[in-house]
Formats: structure tokens, C-alpha cells, sequence
């Protein structure tokens, strides 16, 4: 039911009887059920309704009223109606228009529609009275319901305002259960649905019932309603009680000639989004947030969420970038005084520059640095903001788990801010800085979401010129920006994202160049930041060659950065103990500053060993020597292996022992050798997990090695793969390797055939200090390494071809 209709009891007198023919015409209605004892007006549009009502004037005015089940069809069939309806007599008729009606009916009783007689132009039908239940003696429980509803309906009333001793009277008055449910629905809000069942309810006492349970719904939820409405008017009042005070605290000021720090504030907000030369959408957005901030209160929470996302606004620098210093030599003699050697490194930066100086519309380039630590990744990114003119801004993304750390936090969180790519970009100052995304493989993934997902965007050419940050919510164009990834490894960076970027791999450096290093940066670095002169101490050549071999063991500097700054340190406290120098380090007096040599002879072969062979590993932060043992013990033919190898070593440890089970005869060994021994390989440093195929020959070796029970040559070290026929397939890291082999004073290093491609990374110094011997066959590498005879090795035997 709905309120909007005035609802009135019927006139008729107590007893008087209506003559109810027995075929008369029926109007559907909608959202709308009548019940018995209700005065309502209808208004009628539709032409079939208006014929109905034609016809009920014509005749005696009755008309049966019937509930459409679907209120939006317009032109209802039979089945579309409720088979129980009520039957009106027609008061009067108001004409609205041409085509509308307004008819006040007085309802008189239920019916029940038994046969559909015509549907056009209007419907007729044939119903009868419906027969109702009402109790014939007033029993104390049913009093008592009695009772409670018309308590309930006070209550409702009164609740609603509309309670007045008219209405008081009418409901008292009611003595019968059923009446009293009627006359109660006008002031229910129900569905159609829920009606249309009271109306079907032919009990007068079960209807009443009905009634108790929705009244008491209605009563709590017109509770509710009244709180909402008081909450909702005291927050209006007090707003609107706010507002015009502010408002004459406003013009007093004005009047005193004070001026308004919120007005000023706005004002100044508006100038500086106009001078931030935004793009038009941007600039948009900030005029939208500036004119939401200006109709609130300027101690609100939300009001500083705005103030602060319009001062990022205003910050970021939309139009504001470095000229890049495009002549080429500049850059060379600047990449050159910053580091030492790096050549392919300085080459590609160069053949960027010259494509940005043929084309200034070029893309930022996205390079990733992948080398051990220490090698000068990060610097190197730094000399290339300096050698182009550009502001620098480093990210470390080591350990970094969350996705909103890079995309930024919508506004709706407390405490939200932009990511850091952006915050980056405001650090800058500019809009084409160069950004270093450092440790990018150390990235984390968890239930935050994948920060490495969210970087697919960052680093694509193709996307990033739009790309949108969650806490600002418009796009920034991120194309100018060069972005220098670092990695200690490849391989825990995804492949989508890996594909995004150009690698450039950084190796570690020779002696002769940490020689270089030390001289040129590090040493004059160290002397300055210790407040020495250049003059107060000495370092020769060889004491430096000397701390690179016997105190320090890595790829990069750093190391070596730290012993060297241990001498600065000791000469500096000479100095300020009042000590005259110069102070000269030489070979004899290294270890006062230094203690004795920390990697002197570490793991190094004093002389040929049965069954132990050198391999060469590669590792993210550099090569590795590995002295591979193994042992032929009395057993059953049981392949053991130790030290925390990998699934790869282990198939290469068996490929190995399969190769040699089918070269039994060709090395001198018994045909059932296999089945009375048991083969031990370890690889020492048993804590440390080692896994790739770069050990497959040396292992095949070592076990040779044990089963001939002849030597192994200590001066080779050695490195592939191998097959089950003894084929030597290629490895990587050849230059790392080598590297690690001439650290150990090793300068024979076999390599896969097929590796010579990657000689030419390795330096030419290098190259002449190591003799590269290059193997196809696991043959070839026995031939050389395997002492016939037990006696000591003869080098010129095994001089490369």
C-alpha cells in the first residue's frame, strides 16, 4: 500500500444491503491492493479501464478491482491478473484530461473472479462473493490480539505524526478481526505480493495475526527511519550552522581588513596549478579536486587528502626537463675518467646518444646491468646522468613485496601516497631523469600482490607514456625518463619482464685492472674522504697487487675499496698521534697495516693429486675454482655424492660414471669394476647449495682419476658439459671462470670447443696470460690432464695444439 492515497472508511449504513449482479465489469490495477472498507481514488488512463468504468456507470456502478501479478504489461490477458479481487462501488469520476480519469471507488467486499466472459474492449467477468471466516464468539485470546494490534497501530501512527482522535475512534470502534485487519493495511506500507495474500486470508482471525507480525516489522523499521532522518538533519543543521558562521567570521575579517587563510590558500592553490603547465585533463582533474576543496571545511580529514593530492599535482614536473648533452666525446671522456675499461657499456650509451641527436623523438632506453657485486653497476648509472647532464635518482627494490610501492595507494586508504616511481620522478625535479631500479632480481612476490607484474608497465616503451599512478589517477608520461636496471643474476627476474630490457653484462675485473681502479678512483677517493694529502702516503704497484691477490678474493672492488681504506685509516692516526710522514707501504710492512694475508694458498694443489680434479663454476658474484674429490670404495657399484649438489650435478655425475662404465677396456679397467665398487664424488664447501652442468667433466675426470689411480694435473683447471658418449657441449660465464682460474695462479683452462665464440669478451691481457686449450671430447681432456705413470706433470707434453 502506499501512503499517497487518501484512505477513508465506507459510508454505508450497518445492515444496508448492495444487489450484487452476478457478470459485471473488471478494472486491473497496479501496485495496488484494495481491501474491504476502504474509500480510495483511482487514477485511470489506459483505455481498456476507461470502457470498464464506462460500463459500471451505466449500469448499477459496481465494478470488480483486480491486481496485476507483473505491474509493467500494459495491456494484462486474464492470466496476468490475481484470481481474488474486490468488488467497488464507483462514488465518483473526476475528468483530468481527454484520456484520464480520476474515480473514487468505496470497496465493499472480496470476490473471486470464476470465469473471464470478454477481454475487449474491456474485461467481463463472472464473480461471486467470497465467503469469510469470522469467529462467532470473541474469545479472551482473541481480545487479547485484538488489543495489541490496536495498541501497535497507535503506536505506528505516532510514531509516523498522523495519530489524531478521529483515527483513535475508527480503530476502536472495530469489533471484528477481520474488519480490524482491513482497516488496518491503509496504514502499512506492503508489498503487492504480501497483500494480495492478506486479501486471499478468507480467516478473519489468521488475517489479524498476519497483521500483528507486519505491524510490529513496520513499527521497527519507521523507528529506524526516524533516527536516520534526525542524524541526517542534525549533521545538515550543524553544516549548514558552520557555513554561515564561517561566513560572518568572514566578512568581520573583511570589515578588519584581516585577510582569509582559506581563501588565500585556494588562491594560491589556483595560480600554481595554472603555472604547473599540466596537461589539459590533469589540469582538469586539479580544478575539480580544487573546487571540491573550496565547499569544505578546511579542518576536515578530507580536505587535507585533498590539499595534499593537489600538491603533488602542482610539484610533478609536467613540463619541466634537462637538455641532454649529446656531444659524443664529452660523454666518452666523462664515462672514461669515472671508470675504468666497461668499453661495451660506453659504446651502447654512445650509440644512444647519437640516435637522440638524429632523432629527438626517440624512446628512453631501459638497459639492465647484470654483474657480481661490486663490479660498479650503480656508479656507472650515476657517471651516466653526469656524462649526459641529466638528474639521477636511485630505487632499490631489494626485498620489495608490494604492488603499491610501485603503482602508489588510492586516495581512499589513510596515509596513502604515491609509488616510487613517481615519487621518484618528483625527487628529480624534472621529467627525463635518469632512474636506477637497483637489485631488480631481489624482488619479492607475496600476498600484496607482485611488484614485478606491476614494473611491465614502468619498463615498456609502449606503455609508459600513460602511465597512471593509483594515488594520482592521471597518467604521466614516463617515455623520456632512462631507466638502468641492476641484477646480480638473471634468472629470478620473469621472462615478460627480462624481455622489456637490454642486457649488458658486467664481468669481474683482471688484476691489471683493479690495479687501474685502485689507482685512478679509489686511492685518490680514499686519501680525500680521510683528510690525508696526496703526499702523506705512498702505495706502491706491487704492495696493491699484492692486497688484490693475498686480501682480497671477488669480482669487484669493494673489497679491495675496504683494505685500502683500513691503510688510510691507520696513516691517519699516525698523523693526528702526531707522527711525520710520508708513510710508504711496502710488501714488508703491509701486514702491520692489514694482518697477515687472508686467501694466501687457500684451496690452492700444492702438487698432482689421485683423484682430485679443478673445475671452474660460475656464481652471481663471480667464477669459483671447485676441487672435485672422488673415491673408489669396496661396495656394490653405489654412485654417492655430497655437497649440496643439485639435480643437474647429479645427472652429470652419473652421465660421467656411464661414460667411463663404456670405456672400461680403453682405460685398463676390470669388466665388473661396477659392480665390486662404490664411487664417492664431493665437492667441498658442503653448506653451499651448487648446481649447473659447468662440472660434468671435471667430475668425469676426478673419477677416472680414482679408478687409474693416476694424477690429476694441478695445473689445469677445466670446465663443460658433458654427454653419455663423452662429447664436451658449451658452458657460460667463460670470462668470470678464467678469471677465477688466474686468481689461483692456474693458467691452463680447458673449455668447450664451441665456447671460442666467447673468447673475444675476455680482454686481450687476459688472453695472453691464460692458455686456452679448446676440447670437443672428453678424450682429449684425459689425453692432458691424466699423468701416465704417477709421475710428475710434464708441461711441455700437454702444451696446446
Amino acid at each position: 500500500m502506499s501512503e499517497e492515497f487518501e484512505f477513508t472508511l465506507p459510508e454505508l449504513q450497518e445492515g444496508e444491503v448492495v444487489d450484487v449482479p452476478e457478470i459485471l465489469p473488471l478494472m486491473a490495477i497496479r501496485d495496488i491492493v484494495l481491501f474491504p472498507s476502504m474509500v480510495v481514488p483511482l487514477f485511470v488512463g489506459r483505455p481498456q479501464s476507461l470502457k470498464a468504468i464506462e460500463e459500471a456507470l451505466a449500469n448499477e456502478k459496481l465494478i470488480v478491482l483486480a491486481t496485476q501479478k507483473i505491474s509493467r504489461i500494459e495491456n494484462p490477458k486474464p492470466s496476468d491478473l490475481y484470481p481474488i479481487g474486490t468488488l467497488a462501488l464507483i462514488l465518483k469520476t473526476l475528468p483530468l484530461s481527454e484520456n484520464r480519469l480520476k474515480v473514487v471507488v468505496q470497496v465493499l467486499s472480496r470476490v473471486e473472479i470464476q470465469e473471464f466472459l470478454q477481454t475487449e474492449p474491456f474485461f467481463k467477468v463472472r464473480a461471486i462473493p467470497c465467503k469469510e471466516e469470522e469467529p462467532e464468539v470473541i474469545t479472551p485470546e482473541i481480545e487479547a490480539l485484538m488489543r495489541s494490534v490496536k495498541e501497535n497501530v497507535e503506536k505506528l501512527l505516532s510514531l509516523k505524526g498522523v495519530l489524531n482522535p478521529e483515527i483513535q475512534n475508527v480503530i476502536q470502534s472495530v469489533e471484528e478481526p477481520g474488519r480490524l485487519a482491513d482497516l488496518i493495511t491503509m496504514y502499512i506500507k506492503l508489498k503487492v505480493k504480501t497483500a494480495q495474500e492478506l486479501l486471499e486470508t478468507l480467516n478473519g482471525v489468521e488475517r489479524l495475526k498476519k497483521i500483528s507480525e507486519l505491524l510490529l516489522q513496520e513499527i521497527e523499521i519507521t523507528k529506524l527511519q526516524n533516527k536516520i532522518q534526525t542524524e541526517a538533519q542534525e549533521e545538515i543543521g550543524r553544516s549548514q550552522r558552520e557555513y554561515f558562521l564561517r561566513e560572518q567570521l568572514r566578512a568581520i575579517k573583511r570589515e578588519l581588513g584581516e585577510f582569509d587563510e582559506t581563501e588565500t590558500e585556494i588562491e594560491e592553490l589556483r595560480r600554481k596549478i595554472k603555472q604547473a603547465k599540466m596537461p589539459k585533463p590533469v589540469e582538469k582533474e586539479a580544478f575539480r579536486q580544487l573546487k571540491r576543496f573550496e565547499l569544505m571545511h578546511p579542518d576536515s580529514s578530507e580536505a587535507a587528502v585533498i590539499r595534499n593530492y593537489l600538491e603533488w599535482l602542482i610539484e610533478l614536473p609536467w613540463s619541466k626537463s634537462t637538455k641532454d648533452n649529446l656531444d659524443l666525446k664529452h660523454v666518452k671522456q666523462v664515462l672514461d675518467e669515472d671508470h675504468y675499461n666497461l668499453e661495451k657499456v660506453k659504446d651502447r650509451l654512445i650509440e644512444f646518444l647519437a640516435v637522440k641527436k638524429l632523432n629527438p623523438e626517440a624512446k628512453g632506453a631501459i638497459l639492465l646491468f647484470v654483474g657480481p657485486p661490486g663490479v660498479g653497476k650503480t656508479s656507472l648509472g650515476r657517471s651516466i646522468a653526469r656524462a649526459l647532464g641529466r638528474k639521477f635518482v636511485r630505487i632499490a627494490l631489494g626485498g620489495l613485496r608490494d604492488e603499491a610501492e610501485i603503482r602508489g595507494h588510492r586516495r581512499t586508504y589513510v596515509g596513502s601516497m604515491p609509488g616510487r616511481i613517481i615519487q621518484a620522478i618528483k625527487q628529480a625535479g624534472v621529467n627525463n631523469p635518469i632512474i636506477m631500479l637497483d637489485e631488480i632480481d631481489k624482488l619479492c612476490r607475496d600476498f600484496h600482490g607482485d611488484p614485478a607484474s606491476a614494473l611491465l608497465e614502468v619498463l615498456d616503451p609502449e606503455q609508459n607514456k600513460e602511465f597512471v599512478d593509483h594515488y594520482l589517477d592521471v597518467p604521466f608520461d614516463l617515455s623520456k625518463v632512462l631507466f638502468i636496471c641492476t641484477a646480480n643474476m638473471t634468472e629470478p627476474i620473469p621472462p615478460v619482464l627480462l624481455d622489456r630490457m637490454e642486457v649488458i653484462y658486467l664481468s669481474g675485473y683482471t688484476f691489471k685492472e683493479k690495479l687501474e681502479i685502485a689507482k685512478r678512483h679509489l686511492l685518490p677517493k680514499l686519501i680525500k674522504e680521510h683528510g690525508l694529502k696526496k703526499r702523506s702516503i705512498s702505495i706502491p704497484d706491487e704492495v696493491i697487487l699484492k692486497i688484490i691477490e693475498e686480501y682480497t678474493s671477488e669480482s669487484g672492488v669493494r673489497e679491495l675499496e675496504r683494505k685500502l681504506a683500513q691503510i688510510c685509516r691507520k696513516v691517519a692516526r699516525k698523523i693526528a698521534e702526531g707522527e711525520k710522514g710520508p708513510f710508504k707501504v711496502t710488501l714488508e710492512n703491509l701486514s702491520d697495516y692489514l694482518g697477515p694475508p687472508e686467501h694466501l694458498e687457500e684451496m690452492r694443489l700444492e702438487k698432482n693429486e689421485v683423484g682430485i680434479a679443478t673445475g671452474l663454476a660460475w656464481t652471481p658474484y663471480g667464477g669459483e675454482v671447485l676441487y672435485i674429490e672422488a673415491l673408489v670404495l669396496p661396495g656394490k657399484g653405489q654412485l654417492i655424492l655430497t655437497g649440496s649438489l643439485g639435480e643437474v650435478m647429479k645427472e652429470s655425475a652419473q652421465a660421467a660414471l656411464s661414460y667411463i662404465r663404456s670405456r672400461y677396456k680403453e682405460l685398463g679397467l676390470d669388466p665388473k669394476f661396477s659392480s665390486k665398487y662404490d664411487f664417492h664424488i664431493h665437492v667441498p664447501s658442503g653448506a653451499i647449495p651448487k648446481d649447473g652442468p659447468s662440472a660434468g667433466v671435471t667430475m668425469a675426470i676426478a673419477l677416472i682419476s680414482a679408478l687409474t689411480k693416476k694424477p690429476v694435473s694441478k695445473d689445469y683447471a677445466m670446465t663443460g658439459e658433458i654427454t653419455l658418449t663423452g662429447r664436451v657441449l658449451p658452458v657460460g660465464g667463460i670470462k668470470e671462470k678464467a678469471l677465477a682460474a688466474l686468481n689461483k695462479g692456474i693458467k691452463n683452462v680447458i673449455i668447450p670447443a664451441k665456447n671460442e665464440k666467447d673468447l673475444i669478451e675476455i680482454p686481450q691481457d687476459l688472453r695472453e696470460q691464460i692458455n686456452f686449450i679448446k676440447v670437443n671430447h672428453l678424450d682429449e681432456v684425459r689425453t692432458l690432464v691424466i699423468i701416465e705413470g704417477g709421475g710428475e706433470d710434464d708441461g711441455q707434453k700437454r702444451k696446446a695444439t
